[in-house]
């Protein structure tokens, strides 16, 4: 449109000016009318009227040019004015992209905020609940607290009492250790010298005067004998008993390989008799009263060779594991430390299962003395020694199909 209005420009100002060089043309022209005037009068008025109206064209063609400068001078302003309009446009379409896109992030980041918000509300909420929870928690702890702080204090009201008690059986016990030394000085001597001469007449009456004895005689002197003998292995197993009571326990790392060894060697001659196979796995070291513990072995060994039918050799196994001890763990642990756990297994007449405590009582006896020998006071002594040892014996069996003496024992062990 700018070029078109440059080119009627141009073509109007190329008009102007061959007017006016029409306009010089007409002024010479003039001027040889003037001095052809008197030629043309009769056209003179005609030419002066030509003049005047082609003055007025001119005046009013000069008017319309001047008019159509400026108007080509507002067009170009305007079209400069559009031009501008339409870069700020451009720029402020750009801008409202731009803006559209932000409020379009705004808005996605409001979305993602908000959920985020909704989450924390959530999670507030659940903080809010667990709060609840823990004060609650917090109280009944409170409540606990004070029920174990009363608890404790009737605890050591019960704690001194106790103490005192423990006063009062420790002096009984050095009362009662004192008689056990006397009973047991009354045992080893004057029990044993009369026990002795029993013995030694019976023996004397039995081998110097068999002759004369009448059978019913022999059968007196040999019922003597035998309840002297009897008599003998009770004095020397009560014994037994009140040394496990008395001696001082110091306790040393042993080889259980080693003290099983020796129980064996002192049963030698009735292993030999019964033919018994002992079968023994590795053993574990442990600290032990090397001397009870021997006795411990070889009660319990005697015990199986015993209680084994005549038709039948005995067999026993003797084995030992360490345990560690887990306090998280369900499992159940017969001590709650690190412990040994030492078993002897035979194949033996057994038991019924509700004699598993009362064999281990004195002077108990499941069967009658004539089946089976002894003075029932070997296991006592075994529960006896394992107690020195701050351990545990059990015992598990079954009619004919043996017994199972089971022994924990605190892995380690402080000496007294």
């Amino acid at each position: 449109m700018i070029k078109k209005a440059k080119s009627a420009t141009k073509k109007i100002a190329l008009e102007i000016e061959n007017q006016q060089d029409y306009a010089v043309q007409l002024i010479t022209a003039n001027k040889e009318l003037a001095l052809q005037v008197i030629e043309i009068k009769e056209r003179a008025a005609e030419l002066v009227i030509a003049n005047i109206e082609l003055d007025f064209q001119i005046k009013e063609k000069q008017k319309r040019a001047d008019e159509l400068v400026i108007a080509n001078n507002e067009l170009a302003f305007q079209n400069n004015e559009k031009e501008k309009r339409a870069a700020e446009l451009i720029i402020a379409n750009q801008e409202l992209i731009y803006q559209n896109q932000e409020k379009q992030k705004r808005a996605d980041e409001l979305v993602i905020a908000n959920a985020e918000l909704a989450f924390q509300n959530q999670e507030k909420q659940k903080r809010a609940d667990e709060l609840v929870i823990a004060n609650e928690e917090l109280a009944y702890q409170n409540q606990e607290k004070q029920k174990r702080a009363e608890e404790l204090i009737i605890a050591n009201t019960e704690l001194a009492f106790q103490n005192i008690e423990k006063e009062k059986r420790a002096n009984e016990l050095l009362i009662a250790n004192k008689e056990i030394e006397s009973f047991t000085y009354i045992s080893s001597h004057d029990l044993q010298e009369p026990l002795r001469k029993i013995q030694s007449f019976s023996g004397r009456i039995f081998v110097e005067e068999y002759d004369n004895l009448s059978a019913m005689g022999k059968y007196y002197v040999e019922r003597t004998k035998l309840s002297a003998l009897h008599m003998q292995t009770l004095i020397n197993d009560l014994l037994a008993y009140s040394r496990t009571n008395t001696m001082q326990r110091k306790f040393v790392s042993s080889d259980l390989n080693l003290i099983v060894k020796e129980a064996m060697e002192m049963l030698k001659e009735d292993l030999i008799e019964k033919q018994a196979n002992i079968e023994v796995h590795p053993l574990n070291t442990v600290d032990i009263i090397p001397f009870q513990f021997r006795q411990l072995i070889q009660n319990l060994i005697s015990n199986s060779l015993k209680f084994c039918p005549s038709e039948v050799k005995p067999h026993i196994v003797i084995k030992s594991d360490f345990i560690k001890y887990d306090p998280t763990s369900t499992k159940k642990y017969h001590l709650k430390l690190d412990h040994y756990h030492i078993c002897i297994a035979d194949n033996g007449i057994g038991f019924e299962s509700q004699f598993k405590n009362k064999i281990f009582e004195m002077f108990q006896r499941l069967h009658h003395k004539s089946d089976f020998e002894g003075t029932g006071i070997g296991l006592t002594i075994a529960r006896k020694i394992v107690e020195n040892h701050n351990g545990i014996i059990t015992a598990t069996g079954k009619i004919n199909k043996g017994a199972t003496f089971n022994i924990y024992l605190p892995a380690s062990q402080g000496n007294e």
